[in-house]
């Protein structure tokens, strides 16, 4: 391939992973991860609320990795009130879980942007046989995408199967017992996904360049010489 549109490509690439780098930056600190209704069950329960009625003891819900907001629906109006995760949720929250959520968002922002300098030091400099070259391309990339992976699988199972939401809606709550009604993931949760998907775009685009994909030059030349072996 020309040189031109290696450098094309390179630079398409380091744009990606550099929106990459800012778009996780950005969706790791905004509280628009999930959003969703808390019903008041023991007011529901009180008056045997059903159909229409229930809209009286709904209430909505919505966080992100460090802040969220909740409005409590009892049937006499809602209360709004706002929560941080770190410190107040600590001892309520599956702790160890969340963190290494954050911790995954982390090495998005990080290693996009490495990967950004690495795919503009590419097309522009003069590429080693190391880390910075076209085996540093695949490992940084992989590295993004498969972090992106992880960050959208650990939070679903925080959600889904740790009950999330229903954590939130009662905590410091003594009088009432909360349930969640409906839940949804919102767009900063489906930004990661795209994050994974135009990562997983940079490694095509790194094979369209020319670049082998890893170990697949090694094992050729491994055949090549085992059958070189066998000639004499």
């Amino acid at each position: 391939m020309p040189s031109r549109q290696k450098q094309l490509l390179f630079s398409v690439s380091g744009l990606f992973g550099f929106s990459c780098a800012l778009t996780a930056a950005v969706a790791t600190g905004l509280p628009f991860w999930l959003n969703g209704t808390v019903l008041c069950r023991t007011g529901a329960e009180l008056v045997n609320a059903t159909g229409p009625e229930l809209d009286k003891f709904l209430g909505d819900l919505s966080y992100g990795l460090f802040h969220g907001q909740r409005v409590k629906q009892c049937g006499l109006g809602g209360r709004p009130s706002r929560f941080s995760f770190f410190p107040d949720l600590l001892t309520t929250i599956p702790a160890g879980l969340h963190v290494t959520i954050i911790f995954f968002c982390g090495v998005v922002i990080l290693f996009s942007s490495v990967a950004s300098g690495f795919f503009f030091f590419n097309a522009f400099g003069r590429p080693y046989e190391t880390l910075q070259g076209p085996m540093g391309l695949y490992l940084w990339t992989f590295i993004c995408c498969l972090s992106s992976c992880l960050v959208m699988i650990l939070f679903a199972s925080e959600v889904k199967l740790r009950h999330l939401s229903d954590q939130i809606a009662n905590f410091n709550e003594i009088n009432f017992v909360f349930q969640t009604y409906s839940e949804r993931y919102d767009r900063c949760f489906w930004l990661f996904f795209l994050i994974f998907l135009l990562h997983a775009l940079n490694i095509l685009l790194i094979r369209l360049t020319g670049i082998q994909f890893p170990f697949q030059e090694t094992k050729e030349s491994d055949l090549s010489g085992g059958a070189a072996d066998l000639m004499y």
